[in-house]
């Protein structure tokens, strides 16, 4: 669900199109560090609050799986996410979601549910060759 709109600075652009640009889920330390290029007097602190503010407006998804930092996917639709054990890469897994779930979770408890996320943990393909 998006929020009301809020003005595309030039910041929140290079931020959104950095994150956009890529598909391997990045700290907010790596964003900084690709958009300082073009901003150098940007600081960490405006990319975190910009990177929450676009999630805050939809455009993008926050990874918090429990660990000490976050991770941002510029995928803002709900999907599945599988998390390497051995190199801690995030991929995008291509399969349908299982809506079903969300329908059987409201008829049969007191819980009205609207989404779910489901994070599957195990060896990528490349960490799996190198094993």
């Amino acid at each position: 669900m998006k929020s009301p709109k809020h003005r595309m600075t030039k910041q929140r652009r290079l931020i959104l199109k950095t994150l956009r640009s890529t598909n391997t889920h990045p700290t907010a330390d790596w964003i900084y560090e690709r958009v300082k290029k073009d901003i150098p007097n940007i600081s960490l602190g405006t990319v975190y609050r910009n990177l929450k503010l676009l999630a805050d407006m939809g455009e993008i998804m926050v990874l918090d799986f429990g660990s000490s930092y976050s991770r941002f996917d510029g995928n803002p639709e709900n999907h599945y996410h599988f998390t390497c054990g051995k190199c801690g890469g995030v991929f995008d897994l291509d399969m349908p979601l299982n809506n079903e779930l969300n329908q059987k979770i409201t008829e049969e408890t007191p819980y009205k549910v609207y989404s779910h996320r489901t994070e599957f943990y195990g060896l990528c393909p490349n960490c799996q060759r190198k094993t």
